[in-house]
């Protein structure tokens, strides 16, 4: 590795610590790492174990995932920043074993809590009092505070809450049953998101860790440039594209930025863009990767749970919204590319997409049985499995791509340590949802939304967005979409919003808040690459993402575009719609669309493209006249200014 190499590689890994913290672990080494490596193959084995021989009782299955996720987490992740990197602070080590210890108590003593069935003992009370204290710690250390103050207001909202006046009070929990309720049952801790957590997304986050072992992430930057780095601001088009492939095997927008913007962002620099678009390129790519199915950063299979809706049907229907996303970031780029006159890469500096598919297209396969295993009614699990065999085998038919003994040992290990930022939010995210399930909370924020928004549906939309947004700041995937769903999206099913239309809706607000300013984490990620101003660099972020901000409200007005009670007739036309009203929202922000554009006409080509939102005949017809008469005024200024042309 040369010395600009080694000096890319340091920056990249500290950008990764600075905005996420789930990179900011431990380097052990000797025996100590050994052990870790050790406890985290074990971990994997268990679960692998059993997915191929049967799930457990559901308490016993997630207890004994939460004791794994535990020990690794506190023996991996410092109490405090200033504690050594290279070794295990014996606080640390303390923890590692209380908290592993804490969940076996309900492996232990299974029998005899199913037999007393609430009643709580003195030790039950102790071990659930420091249950819900280590998954709160657990989660401060490898998630951050956002989460967990989020949790923890609930808590006080579930110890307080009668003292609340007016409709968010509720008639009190005394803090025995609200122990017991939050750890010893399936409605809390060891809820339905760590249910999932211990089951699907293990084994999906499993599946990516060998896809990483074969080469995967260079392959999508490869095959990206032969498509698109030739085109005008080719750069910034291969990270849309790379960006999007990586999407469908990565859990963390950040992770992604830092992936493959360390590639992208010199490239888009180099070409002439500013470091601040550059910066906003790769983080509102990267972050679209989150919404782009089969995984949708693990939130797919929760989603499937929450709402009892097959996790076939919920891909299905993720798949045109999240390409308007990206054609709306596509779009903002091109004309951005436009507006500065910028070019593509040299064709003859590109990889040959024949010689790529040729060399690494096997690569493919895993990926393609995946979903084909799904389409086909394979549970997910199952097709995780013959997936992650797959990827294996099919990584031996070049050596260019073969995974060694040694990689697949790695990849074990890899699978459990990139599972432990997940549990560790989805289990404090059940806090969350044990309180609102003990309290009532979420019909009670629900009918708050709608009386602030007098009823009226596109004003819940707007509060129900803003809400979504501010939950989401600073929270991973599958805990934003927990935490969403269960506070935000029951505004909009008191409006007989279709469930599937008001989860996606908060889903997809949760998830853009990683380039929303203040907290745009990915941004910031993005800008840390750049070289660029973070506040800046956030703001150009959200620019990019607008489809983000619209797609959502086009498919709750118009259900046909997530494939509800729809034809193909209705599909084609949303879809003609939406695109074009994306082109005219994406030119109104960057001021250009055949030309650079007056301040009023960016102003019609916004209204008129939001227009187009609204489902109906007249809005389209009206919305998509002004546009053409739009593009053909900005035509005719065009060969004004350019009469050669």
């Amino acid at each position: 590795m040369s010395t600009n190499q080694h000096e890319l590689a340091v920056n990249d890994e500290e950008i990764m610590r600075k905005y996420d913290k789930e990179s900011d672990y431990r380097n052990l080494t000797g025996l100590t790492a050994k052990f870790v490596s050790a406890l985290a193959i074990t971990f994997t084995l268990f679960q692998l174990y059993t997915a191929i021989f049967g799930v457990l009782d559901a308490m016993i299955q997630r207890s004994i995932h939460v004791s794994f996720g535990f020990a690794l987490i506190f023996l991996l992740y410092p109490a405090r920043k200033k504690w050594s990197r290279n070794k295990i602070h014996p606080i640390d080590l303390l923890f590692a074993i209380i908290g592993a210890a804490i969940p076996l108590y309900i492996v232990v003593s299974y029998q005899e809590l199913v037999l007393r069935a609430g009643t709580v003992t003195t030790n039950d009370y102790i071990i659930g009092i420091l249950g819900v204290l280590f998954v709160l710690e657990a989660a401060r250390r490898i998630v951050g505070w956002p989460i967990v103050t989020v949790a923890a207001l609930f808590l006080a909202y579930a110890i307080f809450g009668r003292y609340i006046p007016g409709q968010l009070a509720h008639r009190g929990v005394d803090l025995e049953s609200l122990v017991y309720h939050l750890f010893f049952t399936t409605e809390g801790i060891f809820g339905i998101p760590i249910g999932v957590s211990s089951t699907f997304i293990f084994l999906f986050i499993l599946f990516g860790a060998f896809l990483e072992k074969t080469g995967m992430g260079q392959f999508f930057i490869d095959i990206a440039n032969s498509i698109a780095g030739w085109a005008s601001g080719g750069p910034a088009k291969v990270a849309v594209l790379s960006s999007g492939l990586m999407g469908t095997i990565s859990g963390s927008s950040v992770a992604n930025v830092v992936g493959t913007g360390s590639f992208t962002i010199p490239m888009m620099k180099k070409l002439g863009y500013k470091p601040e678009f550059a910066g906003a390129v790769e983080a509102t790519a990267s972050t679209g990767g989150q919404l782009m199915p089969p995984i949708m950063g693990a939130a797919a299979f929760l989603m499937a749970e929450f709402t009892s809706i097959p996790y076939v049907t919920i891909i299905g229907a993720a798949l045109i919204p999240a390409i308007l996303y990206y054609f709306g970031v596509w779009t903002g780029i091109h004309l951005e590319a436009k507006k500065l006159g910028l070019k593509g890469l040299k064709r003859e500096d590109l990889p040959k997409i024949k010689e790529i598919m040729l060399e690494r297209g096997h690569l493919f396969l895993p990926l393609a049985a995946i979903v084909y295993l799904l389409v086909t009614g394979y549970t997910p699990m199952r097709a995780a499995l013959i997936a992650i065999v797959l990827s294996i085998l099919v990584s031996a038919v070049k050596r260019s791509t073969r995974i060694s003994f040694l990689d697949i040992i790695k990849g074990l290990e890899q699978g459990a340590r990139g599972v432990l930022g997940v549990l560790a939010a989805t289990a404090c995210a059940g806090i969350i949802i044990g309180v609102v399930t003990k309290t009532g909370l979420g019909l009670k924020l629900g009918s708050s939304l709608v009386d602030l928004a007098g009823g009226k549906l596109i004003l819940t939309l707007f509060f129900t967005m803003v809400t979504s947004i501010i939950l989401g700041m600073g929270v991973p995937t599958t805990a934003n979409y927990v935490i969403t769903s269960t506070i935000a999206a029951p505004a909009l099913l008191l409006l007989d919003v279709p469930v599937l239309a008001a989860h996606m809706f908060v889903f997809y607000f949760g998830i853009i808040a990683d380039v929303t300013p203040p907290v745009a984490l990915a941004a910031f990620a993005g800008s840390g690459i750049a070289k660029s101003n973070p506040m800046k660099t956030a703001f150009e972020a959200s620019k990019l993402a607008i489809a983000a901000y619209l797609v959502p409200y086009i498919f709750v007005l118009s259900p046909a575009l997530l494939l509800i009670d729809v034809n193909l007739a209705e599909i084609i036309g949303i879809v003609i719609t939406s695109l074009i009203g994306i082109v005219a929202v994406g030119s109104a922000v960057a001021g250009y669309l055949v030309t650079h554009e007056a301040w009023y006409e960016r102003i019609i080509f916004f209204l008129s493209g939001v227009m187009l939102i609204q489902p109906g005949i007249y809005t389209d017809i009206i919305g998509i006249s002004i546009i053409t008469i739009g593009y053909i005024l900005q035509k005719r200024k065009a060969a004004k200014l350019n009469p050669q042309t």
